[in-house]
């Protein structure tokens, strides 16, 4: 059947070309109108009622984003005019500032405290910019881009929108740069690794094409975060180059059988490659797969785009890439040159000289790595992930430096609410520490001031049917130990009063994001290495040798996932949930490769545990290094270029982690394989019969 199937794409060569040329253009026209969303804390899940709330002011607001505008040296009139046309903006909904509740002319000084202290400082005020729809949404940062245009020099623009506007600003920038790096790193790797520049170039061809009909494939999605278009396209180029190497090699051994007859060559090319390909990108896809069982989003969102990418990297590396290779053999064979890697046969002698002494090490390594995998600080703060000379981060400083704010929360009280109840519950939040002020609609106008005297545009912008609006400043950065306990303690009051109150924001959700993530980092690492158990025992027949193959890779994670520890530095909450899946899933054919060889020197062959391991590992430390450096330049390079640490931390860490893998597998595995020899062909259905 693999045959009869290799010999139809040998023979139509031309036609699939061709056919898969033809496929680019839908396949762009997806990836150029599939849409990017720029909000991580978007993906958190709808149960929670930080999520919920943004909703429900949507609703019923009719606003779900806002922003705080800082003015400096202005006078009040002026400040009044530069916020008539902040309102003009397409999607400002409402701007907020203390004209809303007196008349300018009325002094300062004679402002309710709680106002004044809130919009005033010596020569600053602070304007609050009300958005219609969610942070994440288009709209909103065409806004804020919008207010930036208005108020030019003479403000400055902060909150989460901003941040987010940015972020989208240098990713729009960047993605280009990072596939020209990549590539660029790829093909050096490939030159070095391979024989052949036309190889190289036509390998990467390849790819280039299953990655544009993975990601023009997107638009079913309906959107993808910006950090799965930055990192799926690496991952797929650095995971599935691999398969390109297969076919390649097969079809020059199929030469030598066939050296008159090169569709046939490649006929039984394609034949061997589909059935190792597909088997080995098995795992690396319920590695991925493994991320959708995640219950924030962003896990679901990766997953599905990864897990694809390798499906349409095996599509093509078993029609498209094969026609070409034949289609270009001549030029191939006349550009070939001698292969610039050693044969690593001394090298693999010492390491299986020193199998103890590895094992051993591998020992030793082994609770350290625990240790600091264990220990090791995540960050959530996404601010912080990004340069501090951008728009936002000024503003962020500013507001800072000039109002000693870091946080705004929103509180979402029900309208029926007794106003003594209300007063009694910002009174106990004021009392709260880090917590600067408290403004609601009593605290703008005075709390002395009747009801029916409240200015009705006032009112309409912070009361709704069901809810009303209050607004909390907090002296605590996002994602800080201190906020997280401060908004718990401001949840624990409202909740006392009333079970519908809620308190939403940037600090909430993150705290939301921390606590989530938690569980899904133990149950996405406890799935992706159910799935791969499952599928290397199917493969082997065997018990122990899935155990001895993922403690591999498991303790290359470790490995990697420790130093930040020992290093004394953070990693981004998103590396933290992913890393360790994805090295697992892409990085664990590695250890498959040598074992599979192993086993053939062990079990066809009747070599001894020795001689076996021996042929094994240096039969297959060439391969194994040179997947291992491609996964490296692909991801290494986005690490060097970029200018988001959330990127820069997931490209950093993957490049880390395929090394470490690579050293793990071509260092430590021979040693088990010698300790276990005996054990492996007694649970080992295909070996149990090996006189060990």
């Amino acid at each position: 059947m693999g045959v009869r199937y290799g010999r139809f794409i040998a023979k139509h060569r031309a036609l699939i070309i061709i056919i898969a040329v033809i496929l680019l253009i839908p396949a762009g026209i997806g990836y150029i109108s599939t849409k990017i969303n720029y909000d991580v804390l978007s993906y958190l899940p709808n149960t929670l009622e930080t999520v919920y709330g943004q909703d429900v002011m949507v609703d019923e607001f009719g606003m779900g984003a806002f922003s705080m505008v800082i003015v400096e040296g202005m006078e009040n009139k002026d400040v009044q005019k530069l916020k008539k046309e902040i309102e003009k903006v397409d999607h400002v909904k409402e701007v907020l500032w203390y004209d809303d509740a007196l008349d300018i002319t009325v002094p300062i000084e004679m402002l309710p405290d709680q106002l004044r202290n809130a919009l005033f400082t010596d020569d600053a005020t602070m304007m609050i910019a009300l958005f219609d729809k969610t942070t994440s949404d288009e709209t909103t940062m065409e806004a804020i881009q919008g207010i930036r245009d208005t108020v030019k020099d003479q403000a400055f623009v902060s909150g989460m929108a901003a941040i987010t506007t940015d972020i989208k600003s240098i990713a729009l920038h960047e993605m280009p740069i990072y596939v020209a790096v990549a590539v660029a790193f790829t093909l050096v790797i490939l030159l070095l690794t391979m024989d052949s520049f036309i190889t190289s170039v036509i390998f990467l061809g390849g790819i280039g094409i299953a990655v544009i009909y993975n990601m023009g494939s997107n638009i079913f999605m309906g959107q993808i975060s910006y950090l799965t278009q930055a990192i799926a396209a690496i991952l797929q180029l650095g995971v599935t180059m691999d398969y390109s190497i297969f076919l390649l090699e097969s079809y020059r051994e199929n030469k030598e059988k066939y050296p008159d007859d090169n569709q046939r060559a490649m006929a039984h090319a394609i034949a061997n490659t589909l059935k190792s390909v597909t088997s080995s990108s098995v795992t690396t896809i319920a590695g991925f797969l493994a991320l959708c069982f995640m219950t924030f989003g962003l896990g679901m969102d990766m997953g599905i785009v990864m897990a694809k990418g390798v499906v349409m990297g095996v599509l093509v590396c078993i029609t498209f890439l094969p026609a070409l290779v034949l289609c270009c053999d001549k030029v191939i064979t006349k550009t070939s040159h001698r292969n610039l890697l050693p044969s690593f046969v001394r090298t693999s002698r010492v390491i299986h000289k020193g199998w103890l002494v590895l094992f051993i090490v591998f020992l030793v390594v082994l609770p350290f790595a625990w240790y600091g995998n264990a220990n090791y600080h995540t960050a959530y703060g996404i601010a912080d992930s990004l340069p501090q000379d951008l728009d936002s981060a000024i503003a962020n400083h500013k507001l800072n430096d000039e109002f000693h704010m870091n946080n705004m929360h929103i509180l979402m009280l029900p309208s029926d609410m007794d106003a003594k109840e209300k007063k009694e519950i910002n009174s106990k939040i004021k009392k709260l520490d880090g917590v600067k002020w408290v403004l609601g609609i009593s605290e703008i106008v005075g709390e002395k001031l009747p009801e029916m005297m409240i200015p009705d545009r006032l009112r309409e912008k912070l009361s709704g049917k069901e809810h009303e609006i209050e607004f909390i400043c907090s002296n605590y950065r996002t994602s800080s130990d201190e906020v997280n306990k401060q908004v718990g303690e401001i949840n624990d009051i409202i909740k006392k009063y009333d079970e519908r109150a809620m308190i939403i924001g940037e600090a909430p959700l993150t705290k939301d994001l921390r606590e989530t993530t938690v569980t899904d980092i133990r149950n996405v690492n406890i799935i992706s290495i159910g799935f791969i158990f499952l599928i290397i025992m199917v493969t082997f027949k065997s018990i122990i040798l899935p155990v001895i193959l993922v403690a591999v890779i498991e303790v290359a994670i470790l490995i990697n996932m420790g130093i930040p520890f020992y290093m004394g530095t953070d990693v981004s909450f998103v590396a933290s949930i992913v890393i360790g899946t994805i090295q697992l899933g892409s990085t664990v054919d590695y250890a498959i490769l040598m074992t599979s060889r192993y086993q053939k020197e062990r079990l066809d062959r009747k070599r001894s545990k020795k001689h076996a391991i021996a042929i094994a590992h240096h039969t297959s430390i060439k391969s194994i290094l040179t997947s291992g450096l491609i996964m490296f330049g692909a991801t290494f390079g986005v690490a060097m270029v970029t200018n988001i640490d959330l990127i820069d931390s997931i490209c950093s860490m993957l490049a880390r982690g395929a090394l470490i893998s690579t050293v793990c597998v071509i260092l430590f595995l021979p040693s088990l394989l010698m300790v276990f020899d005996k054990l492996i062909c007694k649970l080992t259905w295909s070996m149990r019969k090996i006189d060990w």
